[in-house]
């Protein structure tokens, strides 16, 4: 369960999109999650208590300056 997570940030989520990819790009945080897929592009807006469950690891976590 990830709950350190910001935006920018590169995430692998527990199940692959339809695409074959299971990195995701947080685009949008809030009460829902906005994340892009980064193998075709497609949008997907999650509940955070969901994503907080689906999500693995972060891979590629975002510089804060």
């Amino acid at each position: 369960m990830i709950e350190n997570f910001n935006l920018g940030d590169i995430v692998q989520m527990k199940k692959q999109h339809p695409c074959g990819s299971s990195e995701f790009e947080i685009i949008r945080v809030g009460a829902d999650i906005k994340i892009k897929c980064t193998g075709c592009g497609r949008i997907v807006m999650i509940p955070r208590s969901k994503f907080q469950k689906e999500a693995k690891k972060i891979i590629v976590p975002v510089e804060e300056s």
